[in-house]
């Protein structure tokens, strides 16, 4: 003790900082693979919503010149992650692993069954080219966020502001249907969800830190950082999608 309160190192240090550190890998490796299991169902529920015929006439509409619409199941299935998150807000006060967890695939479940509209759009090259591209802007993107020294909180919520003003321009632009509005609106989508991406890995990694190793908070936080990132994919892949997406008509 009196090495340390002199400012001097001792031999138990390094193996405590090592555990640490190989507590946060374990961690943040929970919350990845938890998003990599919920991208993989996602990804097969877009797959049987959109090519399985007797799934895809439930939730969509395809005319006789290509055009797809949505049924009234599929409207609702479009709309269910917005309520499941905003019911969230005001259900969930004092969360717990469970809860969340089933929050998490709920949404991903609905989100992967409204994706398949994606699957009726677009070649099946393009999704898989602009997935890859998603996963390895994420990746680099998630890296910076774990290794800067630079606090992203402003940026946070600068980007979460900016959110806001894609989803009011969205809707906007749902009545003007312009197609340079929709290219605006996913460039700066791209680029907002990018910086989500750095800026919430980073609050995964402070948060970690802040519940100083109390288990059942970690295992909401685990569930929390996953459906957080999960969106940003998602997201940065469908406005990736405006660039690189091969329409299949």
């Amino acid at each position: 003790m009196s090495d340390f309160r002199n400012g001097f190192s001792t031999p138990a240090a390094a193996p405590a900082d090592m555990a640490v550190d190989a507590g946060l890998r374990s961690f943040m490796l929970g919350v990845y693979n938890k998003l990599a299991l919920g991208l993989v169902v996602a990804g097969a529920l877009a797959y049987a919503t959109g090519s399985v015929p007797a799934v895809q006439q439930l939730l969509f509409a395809v005319t006789a010149d290509g055009r797809v619409g949505l049924t009234m199941l599929g409207m609702i299935v479009q709309f269910l992650p917005i309520v499941l998150l905003f019911g969230s807000m005001f259900f969930m006060k004092n969360p717990t692993a469970s809860g969340v967890n089933m929050l998490y695939w709920a949404v991903v479940a609905s989100i992967g069954a409204g994706m398949g509209l994606l699957v009726l759009r677009y070649t099946g090259e393009s999704l898989a080219s602009t997935f890859f591209v998603t996963a390895a802007a994420f990746g680099a993107l998630s890296l910076v966020g774990y290794t800067t020294k630079k606090d992203l909180t402003a940026m946070g919520s600068f980007l979460i502001m900016g959110v806001i003003g894609l989803v009011i321009a969205s809707i906007v632009n749902i009545f003007m249907q312009s197609g340079t509005m929709y290219l605006i609106i996913s460039g700066l989508g791209v680029l907002i969800f990018s910086g989500l991406i750095a800026y919430d890995t980073q609050r995964l990694k402070m948060t970690y830190y802040q519940l100083g190793g109390d288990r059942a908070a970690m295992g909401v936080a685990t569930g929390f950082g996953a459906l957080s990132l999960f969106i940003n994919f998602v997201n940065l892949f469908q406005f990736l999608l405006a660039f690189m997406g091969g329409n299949r008509n």
